[in-house]
């Protein structure tokens, strides 16, 4: 399941292991239960997803599927910071992505060979800083090139506790510059209704689908409502050749 040529690859130069973080890919179980106990604190005791792992742990179906990319503390050696990573070899034993489950993904689907899924991005409250993101995408950046894939996609969240106008309001706002040509234009299976939402509320965009904006994605289409992480989804794509010049020295070595 791990590919260790990837795993030596992650590793950081000392000097950004001195800042007191280091990077790395999951190599067996338990440090996968890491990644899982760190995302049901997150999304469980902090968000309120209503998750179906036990103990403390968010389990589901993908992750024996996934790589799970690892930030750690170097003092104490915690995981503060997780993405996990589905590559197209095994998105097919899978059944698919874990987006397909809320978007139409045919008009994608010619891409799949060379497209990397990530999610469940999380990090410790303790750590939401630029340095731990920053580190999150170069190992993600760095898996892609490795690999040769070309495309990377995923879901970027909103939260709905107000209804869904913040997330229809974002929508609306982001749409004009940032929505997907049409051939990537993906279909919600259950749609958050942004027609019958105020899609004028002022609104920040969350961190981290800014980020991946910054870095040159596009929204492929109008969110989907997710019912168990009670967020808005958006279908965000991050094509590498497409990565802003002024960050692809950071992440594209």
């Amino acid at each position: 399941m791990f590919d260790n040529k990837t795993i030596q690859q992650l590793a950081l130069q000392p000097s950004n292991q001195q800042r007191g973080l280091s990077i790395s890919l999951a190599r067996n179980p338990a440090e996968v239960a890491e990644a899982q106990r760190l995302r049901y604190k997150v999304f469980a005791e902090e968000m309120g997803a209503q998750l179906s792992g036990a103990g403390g742990l968010d389990i589901d179906g993908f992750d024996e599927f996934c790589e799970h990319l690892l930030v750690r503390e170097t003092v104490t050696h915690q995981v503060i910071g997780t993405y996990r990573i589905l590559n197209p070899q095994k998105a097919n034993e899978a059944g698919g992505y874990y987006s397909a489950g809320e978007f139409d993904l045919t008009r994608l689907s010619h891409l799949f060979k060379s497209t990397v899924e990530v999610g469940r991005a999380c990090v410790h409250q303790n750590y939401r800083n630029g340095g731990t993101i920053t580190m999150l995408w170069a190992g993600l950046a760095k898996y892609m090139q490795t690999h040769n894939y070309e495309y990377m996609i995923g879901c970027g969240s909103v939260p709905i506790t107000d209804g869904g106008h913040m997330a229809a309001s974002l929508y609306n706002k982001l749409k004009d510059d940032y929505l997907s040509p049409p051939e990537y234009r993906v279909f919600p299976r259950t749609p958050l209704p942004i027609h019958a939402l105020n899609q004028d509320v002022q609104v920040a965009c969350p961190p981290l689908i800014k980020g991946y904006l910054r870095l040159g994605a596009y929204i492929c289409g109008e969110p989907a409502w997710d019912a168990y992480f009670n967020t808005a989804d958006m279908l965000v794509m991050l094509p590498l050749s497409k990565i802003n010049g002024r960050y692809a020295s950071h992440f594209l070595k």
